[in-house]
Formats: C-alpha cells, sequence, structure tokens
C-alpha cells in the first residue's frame, strides 16, 4: 500500500490501515474531531460540511464545502481539508463564527459546525467581494421559478451556498442575518492568504485493507486498464451516489476505481461545432465556467440538488447510474447531446437518446468510462428547464422536462423534449415533437401537442407523485414553456 495521508486544519495525518469504505466523516470523528456531525448520512443535511483547497482556474486555490459523510476519506489522500475545529476555537473565533455568535444563529448547535464551514466557503469565495447594492436592507429574491433563485445579500453573500444545510431548531432568520452582515477577510487571514497558493496536486492512490481495494489512478490509460482486468470494478467519482449506499445500506465494494482527479475528465472545451464537458467535472465547476453560456443548463444547475453536492457531483455520474429521475438527462436530451464512452480499445460516441437501454441499464459495457458529454453547437433559440417536485430546490424530481426549440416565422422549425421521472428511463418525447415540427407555433398547437406529451412514457404512480399527476404536469409544462417563449419574442422585438 502507497503511503496515504489527509493534511487536516495544517497537520497531516495518515490513513495506514483505515478500511477502504470508511467515509471522511467517520474517520474525522475517530480522529478526534467531533465537530463534524452525521445527521443525514446521505448528503442532505449538511452537519457534516467540510472545506476541501480546490483547484481555482487561474491556478489558485478555493474553499470547496462539500458533505464529509458521502466522501471515500481515500478520495482526499493527498488533499488539504479544513473542519470547524479549523476555523477557529473558543479563545480565537473565526468571523464566521463570531457573527453566528452575535446573530443568535444556534440553539442546539448540532447543525452549525456544517453551516460555519458552508458559509466560510462563501466568506472566501473569490467572485464575492462587497460590491453587491443593498435594496433597504432587503435581499434579492429570484422571481419565478425559471430563474436562478439568487438571493444574495448587500455584502455579495449568495444564500444559496448553505442551500445543503439544514437547522430544526434555530429558524434560519438569524442564520441569513449572520451570513449578511460578515465583511471581507483580513490579509493577514491564513485561510484567506492560503488562496493565493495552488492547491494540492492530485496523487495517484493504492489502498489494499482487509482484501479491498481503492484505486486511484494517475492518468486515464492506468483507469482503463484496471477496468478491462477488473471488469466488475465500481468506479466513483463524486460519490455522491455510491456513499449513501455505503451509509444507509450498508453497501461494500470490493475494488473501488475513483476517478474523480483524472486530468483528463476535467477539462470544459469549446469549439464553433460543440461544447465538450469532462464528465468528473464537478457540476459547480461546469456551471462557473460555462457562466451561462447553456441557458437550458444555467436553469437546471440551481435546482440540482444542493451546492454541496453540486462541488462533488459530476454530470458522468448522473448519468452512469442511469437513473431516470436523474436532474440532467432531460435537459441533455433536449440539447440532441452525445457520450464519449472509452476503453483501452479506444472510444466511441453515442447519442444519449440511445444510451438508455432499461431501468439502470446503459450501453456501456463494464469496462468503458464515459469520458466526456458533447453538445453540438449553434444552440437552441428557445429552451427551458422545467422540474416538479415537493421543494423548489434540493429535492428529488417527481418529473423533469428539458425543451430546446426553434421557431422560424411563427412556425417550429425544431423541437425536442426531454423527460425524466415518467418511465423507466429518460426518454425524447419524439410523438410530441412530431406533432410540433412543422406546426405554427400557436395556442391551438400547443393545446394539441400537449395532450400527446400527457401520454409520453409509462407515468408512474409512487410516493412522490401518482401517475395522474405526472400525466398532468407533462401537458401542462408545454402550455408554460409556449407562455415563456410568447413572452420571450416580445422582449427581443422591443
Amino acid at each position: 500500500m502507497t503511503d496515504t495521508t489527509v493534511t487536516v486544519n495544517g497537520r497531516s495525518r495518515p490513513l495506514d490501515g483505515v478500511a477502504t469504505h470508511t467515509t471522511a466523516l467517520d474517520w474525522l470523528r475517530d480522529g478526534g474531531l467531533p465537530g463534524s456531525k452525521e445527521g443525514c448520512a446521505e448528503g442532505e443535511c449538511g452537519a457534516c460540511a467540510m472545506m476541501i483547497a480546490t483547484p481555482d482556474d487561474d491556478g489558485t486555490t478555493r474553499w470547496t464545502p462539500v458533505n464529509a459523510c458521502l466522501v471515500p476519506v481515500y478520495a482526499l489522500d493527498g488533499q488539504e481539508i479544513v473542519t470547524a475545529e479549523g476555523l477557529g476555537g473558543v479563545e480565537d473565533l473565526h468571523p464566521v463564527q463570531q457573527k453566528l455568535a452575535e446573530a443568535g444563529g444556534s440553539q442546539c448547535g448540532y447543525c452549525t459546525p456544517g453551516f460555519a464551514c458552508s458559509m466560510a466557503a462563501e466568506y472566501y469565495r473569490p467572485e464575492r467581494g462587497t460590491g453587491c447594492p443593498a435594496h433597504d436592507g432587503e435581499q434579492q429574491h429570484g422571481e419565478g421559478p425559471d430563474d436562478d433563485g439568487m438571493e444574495a445579500g448587500p455584502n455579495g453573500f449568495d444564500l444559496h451556498a448553505l442551500s445543503g444545510n439544514l437547522c430544526r431548531c434555530t429558524g434560519y432568520r438569524p442564520i441569513r442575518d449572520a451570513a449578511y452582515s460578515l465583511g471581507s477577510p483580513e490579509q493577514d487571514d491564513p485561510l484567506q492568504q492560503r488562496l493565493s497558493q495552488p492547491a494540492p496536486t492530485a496523487v495517484a492512490t493504492d489502498a489494499q485493507v482487509a482484501g479491498s481495494r481503492f484505486v486511484r489512478p494517475a492518468a486515464l490509460t492506468d483507469a482503463l486498464r484496471l477496468l478491462r482486468d477488473e471488469p466488475d470494478a465500481l468506479i466513483v467519482a463524486g460519490s455522491t451516489d455510491w456513499g449513501v449506499e455505503v451509509n444507509l445500506r450498508g453497501r461494500r465494494a470490493p475494488f473501488v476505481v475513483a476517478i474523480d482527479q483524472l486530468e483528463e475528465l476535467r477539462a470544459l472545451t469549446v469549439t464553433d461545432e460543440m461544447i465538450e464537458i469532462g464528465a468528473a467535472l464537478p457540476i459547480s465547476d461546469v456551471e462557473r465556467r460555462l457562466a451561462g453560456r447553456v441557458p437550458l443548463l444555467a436553469k437546471l444547475f440551481p435546482q440540482f440538488a444542493s451546492r454541496l453536492i453540486r462541488n462533488r457531483g459530476t454530470i458522468g455520474g448522473n448519468l452512469g447510474t442511469g437513473s431516470p429521475i436523474g436532474d440532467t438527462p432531460p435537459a441533455l436530451l433536449a440539447l440532441d447531446a452525445r457520450l464519449v464512452l472509452a476503453s483501452v480499445d479506444g472510444e466511441r460516441e453515442v447519442p444519449l437518446a440511445e444510451y438508455f437501454t432499461g431501468y439502470r441499464q446503459t450501453v456501456r459495457a463494464k469496462d468503458e468510462l464515459i469520458t466526456a458529454v458533447r453538445i453540438p453547437l449553434p444552440l437552441a433559440e428557445y429552451t427551458a428547464f422545467h422540474k416538479i417536485s415537493k421543494r423548489r430546490f434540493d429535492d428529488i424530481s417527481s418529473v423533469a422536462l428539458g425543451f430546446a426549440f426553434d421557431i422560424t416565422g411563427g412556425t417550429v422549425a425544431s423541437a425536442r423534449i426531454g423527460l425524466g421521472g415518467v418511465a423507466a428511463t429518460p426518454l425524447r418525447a419524439l410523438a410530441t415533437e412530431e406533432a410540433l415540427i412543422g406546426k405554427p407555433w400557436s395556442i391551438a398547437t400547443v393545446k394539441a401537442a400537449s395532450a400527446v406529451l400527457q401520454s409520453e412514457g409509462t407515468p408512474m404512480s409512487d410516493h412522490r407523485a401518482s401517475g395522474d399527476y405526472r400525466a398532468h404536469m407533462l401537458g401542462s409544462a408545454l402550455l408554460k414553456f409556449y407562455s415563456q417563449t410568447v413572452i420571450q419574442s416580445k422582449e427581443v422585438s422591443k
């Protein structure tokens, strides 16, 4: 076994002998750092939040908060993390901890360490600054379900940085007050100074403990050779799905291959013909690098779980699970995306519409990796992402739809509709698309097509919604999209 260490609050700690399925949370608590708490063990509550030093686009570092309960501790080999204990102590509180105390932002205190870590990461976010204008003391709210829900204070603090942190006793007003009262980090703040230096580079890891093995290959070619030789190996990137299986269902994998740090899978490239997104690039990084260039994805990202999950989760992982309720497939289907699948024998490109073959089944072979998602350019003129769920943010969808239309001279020139949550697989609404293309973009056409859309897939009844409700939501979503395009057309023509 190679030497494995993690830098925790400035101190190097070895991983020798730790079981390969151990999460960062369990390892921290067993090692005498009980500030991180286990609330849900599935990435829903944020009580376990910690900060990781991750590379920024300019070669410096940014503090990224993640759920320690989902991260395999061996995935942190060679990395640098800060827990609530590393922010400050009783005699020397961190500014975030001080503001939480002053605002009364904690009662039982169970969730407070996680809030402090998420809040500190936003406190140090390079883009935050203090230049956002105040609005007579009131926060800015998103208006309507299709905007990004941005809610920022006068100090630039994005309240959605805390979207993955839950508190059951304090109430969110004092926590928000604490966040909005933060100033800028002092220049001699050690965690602020740390940002000017490069983040730790990824190191190859090969840990074997009690018959189980965790490998983080140094390069893509190494990963592909491992999959050829060990086709039953479990592939993990952000581990936001597998971590839940480990914690709640006691699942164990004898051989894990972690691909989250492979540089070949973390690029984002834009050409005249397409946008290529690396399969292991965290969704938060995709969102930041695209910077709204793909409006359909810009509408999706804020509704994809929480910031803590997006900081680890990847598009490749979301597609790799084959889940029919993943958030990215409906949007990517509407964008006519294609997947790049690679093995030691080479790579092939597969239309996403042909990728899913059954419930959690796909065309990907055991020795293949999803290496990238390709979105053809130019993009459709009119797009939307509709997610119907019990909560607007941080929830599993009952129904999700992606729309991408081109309308020329009042006629539907092209139409792509991606659906999730209405069948055993994500799918294109081909019958509805056929009912729209070549027809006038009018309320009469839309009503007729809505009736077709309600019968697409096989809407099922479960604890999230009934089949009838899902069918009704499909039909109303197209009507809503129509009204949005009419409003958009009027705004463009002004």
